[in-house]
């Protein structure tokens, strides 16, 4: 149906989607239904007709306030909101009308995450603590700022299917988890978190829905498209016809987390998947909005993208052309440091291998950077030279590079260690896997909890098959990622090694004394396996290899190693295999 809405400024898609309350005791409702002949809402268990604003946006004003439940009826069907707040009964469940200013916030002195000097700390909600819950994680946020962490990065808590899951098919972009506490319990978290002085990152997926609600969404309008298909299903729509409120019903879903529940940034997951042609791509469009909402707030926002492009023009500033990230994911990093250690060759690993893969890293973690890729078979990826070492973001272990393994293992604990020392003293940003600081044993298996069974056996069985041909999990039965002892084995123990514990603290604390920016040298021996990395008065002396090296330590201090990593010689320090010394 089209209204009387004239083509214009202030189209109607352009007002705020979903449930606003107006601060007078009173919400107004907005919903873009294109697909169908009547709309109504129902209420409180009543049933209010909408006004048509045209292209498909329709509207009206309700005397009810934060809590109330409601739905949009399609055509005689009640459905939820697809800019729904709060899912408290679950994807299926009523929406209920969420009230920022119902709120109770304590941080306005708060600035932001300085990026400069980021630590971040990757953490799953559910998995977090015995409870899951967002109120249950306050308790350990004082432990990982006196860490030296200066941001949290939650996996998507965008409602999803079920009670358990990873949260990348959420359904409700704008709906904090209810089985995690919904909007109330995240507020909480947050404004604790920056009251002992951590920011909070909030991991968003914008290219794809859930499968268990893409039948409710579409019954809206074409918020999917057919013309690209994701790894995980349809596309959203972005470039097509009708795109333009698909679109601002994520930008707004974007602003709102950083204005209403105060997140200092957003991960976007996967954006190589966001399929996007138009002049104005959107990945461009959300970290505009973000940082927006950031300015306005008075804090520092961090847009951190995840992307599989190898292309410096994701963190370049929207006026030099580029996308406006603020951060990358750099996983070359993590790769060539697990291959080294490891020896694992499968799948994407292959490339890797080499020290000099991991001394490359060390000036700038994109491999390949527009060489060729014997992996793609095809030159990939351009230099990021032009970028500041803190845009990339580093780690030893993720929720992805754990738990995508078959069995969730964690790094082998004899290279833990090593893999820490690397990547904590690193010129980039690094970012902690949650346990990893204590040497927690508990794996992080990929778990779900799917509530249609057409899609709970597809993902069982598309896992199994996932892994069949792998050597390295031969005779490996893979969890059933449906069953909730899959999930519980998944929860951190808080069981420790105490010794790897003080070098995280040992590490984090150096880091803050070595002088930020690239490395001023970088050298290694590839039959010797060692690594020289210098970082202003500091280097960084790693030994790779799988026998002793000598090293000078003439002239110099020895700041900090990992247990156990030299015995003194005639001529220095005997380092010892996957092994690591700070000098200065």
């Amino acid at each position: 149906m089209t209204g009387p809405a004239v083509l214009g400024s202030g189209l109607p898609w352009e007002r705020p989607h979903g449930a606003t309350p107006t601060g007078d005791g009173r919400t107004s409702f907005r919903t873009w239904a294109p697909r169908a002949q009547q709309v109504a809402l129902e209420v409180d268990g009543r049933l209010q007709p909408m006004t048509d604003e045209g292209f498909g946006v329709h509207e009206v004003t309700v005397d009810v306030g934060h809590g109330a439940d409601y739905r949009f009826v399609l055509d005689g069907e009640a459905l939820p909101d697809p800019s729904s707040r709060w899912q408290p009964e679950g994807i299926r469940g009523p929406s209920r009308v969420v009230d920022p200013a119902a709120f109770a916030w304590t941080d306005e002195d708060w600035r932001g995450v300085d990026r400069e000097h980021a630590v971040l700390y990757e953490l799953h909600v559910g998995t977090f603590t015995a409870q899951g819950t967002f109120d249950a994680a306050i308790e350990h946020l004082a432990g990982l700022a006196e860490l030296g962490v200066t941001a949290i990065e939650i996996m998507p808590v965008a409602e999803f299917p079920g009670a358990r899951g990873w949260g990348y098919d959420g359904v409700f972009l704008s709906a904090a988890q209810s089985t995690y506490g919904g909007p109330e319990g995240l507020a909480r978290l947050v404004d604790a978190a920056h009251a002992v002085g951590l920011g909070v990152v909030l991991d968003v997926v914008y290219n794809h829905l859930g499968a268990s609600g893409v039948q409710a969404i579409e019954a809206f309008g074409p918020y999917l498209t057919d013309a690209h298909e994701t790894f995980w299903g349809k596309a959203v729509n972005y470039d097509a016809e009708d795109c333009d409120p698909v679109r601002e019903w994520v930008l707004q879903s974007a602003e709102g987390w950083i204005r209403d529940l105060h997140l200092d940034g957003l991960r976007l997951d996967a954006i190589h998947s966001i399929y996007d042609g138009s002049a104005r791509p959107l990945v461009g469009e959300v970290s505009r909005r973000a940082h927006a909402a950031g300015e306005a707030a008075g804090r520092e926002v961090l847009v951190v993208a995840e992307s599989g492009l190898n292309d410096p023009k994701v963190i370049r500033p929207l006026d030099q052309n580029g996308l406006g990230c603020d951060a990358v994911w750099a996983d070359d990093f993590h790769h060539a440091i697990r291959v080294l250690l490891t020896g694992e060759k499968e799948g994407y690993y292959a490339e890797f291998g080499a020290l000099a893969d991991l001394a490359k890293a060390f000036r700038r973690p994109v491999l390949p950077d527009g060489g060729y890729s014997t992996l793609r078979r095809k030159r990939f990826g351009a230099p990021h030279d032009d970028r500041p070492a803190h845009q990339f973001i580093v780690f030893d272990m993720n929720h992805d590079q754990v738990g995508n393994r078959a069995v969730g293992d964690r790094l082998p604990r004899e290279i833990r260690p090593l893999a820490a020392f690397l990547t904590l003293l690193s010129p980039f940003t690094p970012m902690l896997f949650q346990g990893e600081e204590y040497g927690e044993d508990a794996p992080f298996l990929f778990f779900t909890d799917h509530i249609d069974e057409e899609i709970a056996t597809a993902t069982r069985e598309g896992r199994r098959r996932e892994f069949a041909g792998f050597a390295a999990f031969a005779g490996e039965e893979v969890p059933d990622p449906q069953a909730e002892d899959t999930f519980l084995r998944s929860k951190l123990t808080r069981e420790g090694d105490p010794v790897l514990g003080a070098l995280y603290r040992d590490l984090l604390r150096v880091r803050r004394e070595i002088a930020p920016g690239d490395a001023t040298l970088v050298e290694h021996d590839e039959d010797a396996g060692l690594l020289r990395v210098e970082r202003g008065a500091h280097t960084i002396v790693a030994n790779l290899g799988d026998a002793p090296v000598v090293v000078s330590v003439d002239g110099v201090e020895v700041v900090l190693e990992t247990p156990g990593a030299t015995e003194p010689t005639e001529a220095g320090v005997s380092l010892a295999p996957h092994a690591g010394i700070l000098l200065r």
